[in-house]
C-alpha cells in the first residue's frame, strides 16, 4: 500500500510539473509564439462556447518538437506541442486535436474531490477513453462548424502505426480512424458526401489502407448487425 501511495504521489507531481509552463525558445520570435498561442486559444474557446461546455479549461502551447498534444486533469488545461501544431494544414485539424483533449479535460471534472482522482479510471481502461474522446471531438467539431473528416486526415498524417497495441494506452491508429469514420458515417453522413478532403492525399491514403476495414463496416451495415466490428 505504501508503495502504491508513493507511485501515485510521484505521478501527481510529474503530471502537474509537465504542464506548469511553456516557453518560446524554439519559435522564431516571441511574437510568433504569442500569435500561435492566440490561434490555439481562439479555436479552443470556440469549441467550448459553441458546445456550451460549462467547465473552465485553458489552452497552452509547448515548444516541444514531439508530435503530441495532452490534457492535464489536475489543472484542467490542454496543451499542444509545436511539433504537432506545425503539421496542421487548417483550422479543422486544430479543432480535431483540441476537441479530443477537451473531452479528456471534461472527464477530469468527474469523480470525488472534484475529479482529482479521475485519472485512475483512465489508467484502468485507457483505450476506452481514447475512443470516447475521438467521437466526442467529432460532435464538438460539427457543433462548432468544423469538418469532422479532418480528424481522420490529421491522424493519418501525424500518428504512427505500431504493430500491436497490447501495452499501449492508445488503440492502433488504423482502428481509431475507422471508429471515427464509422461514427461520421452513421451520425453525420453528409460530411462524407460533401467531403472537402476527398482529394487530400492523406485521406486518399486512408481510403487505400482501410479497404478491408471499410468492407467489414459495409457488411455490418448491410446485415443490420449491432455488434461492434473488430477493426485491424
Amino acid at each position: 500500500m505504501k508503495r502504491l501511495f508513493a507511485l501515485l504521489t510521484m505521478f501527481l507531481l510529474l503530471s502537474t510539473t509537465c504542464y506548469a509552463s511553456s516557453s518560446y525558445a524554439y519559435f522564431e520570435t516571441k511574437k510568433e509564439y504569442e500569435a500561435t498561442l492566440e490561434h490555439v486559444s481562439q479555436v479552443g474557446f470556440k469549441l467550448l462556447n459553441d458546445n456550451r461546455i460549462d467547465k473552465r479549461i485553458t489552452f497552452t502551447l509547448n515548444d516541444s518538437k514531439v508530435v503530441n498534444a495532452s490534457s492535464s486533469i489536475f489543472d484542467r488545461s490542454v496543451t499542444i506541442n509545436k511539433g504537432l501544431y506545425s503539421l496542421l494544414d487548417d483550422e479543422d485539424m486544430l479543432a480535431a486535436i483540441l476537441g479530443h483533449e477537451i473531452s479528456h479535460s471534461i472527464d477530469g471534472y468527474n469523480g470525488i474531490l472534484r475529479g482529482y482522482f479521475s485519472f485512475v479510471t483512465n489508467i484502468c481502461c485507457p483505450k476506452k477513453y481514447e475512443y470516447k474522446s475521438d467521437k466526442r471531438a467529432v460532435d464538438f467539431m460539427v457543433n462548432a462548424g468544423y469538418h469532422p473528416v479532418a480528424m481522420i486526415v490529421i491522424m493519418n498524417k501525424a500518428f504512427p502505426q505500431y504493430r500491436y497495441d497490447w501495452c499501449s494506452t492508445h488503440p492502433l491508429t488504423s482502428r481509431r480512424m475507422m471508429e471515427v469514420y464509422e461514427y461520421i458515417y452513421k451520425k453525420y453522413p453528409e460530411y462524407l458526401v460533401n467531403n472537402k478532403y476527398k482529394t487530400n492525399i492523406y485521406y486518399q491514403n486512408f481510403l487505400l489502407t482501410s479497404r478491408e476495414n471499410r468492407m467489414k463496416l459495409q457488411k455490418k451495415v448491410e446485415s443490420g448487425s449491432k455488434r461492434k466490428v473488430h477493426y485491424l
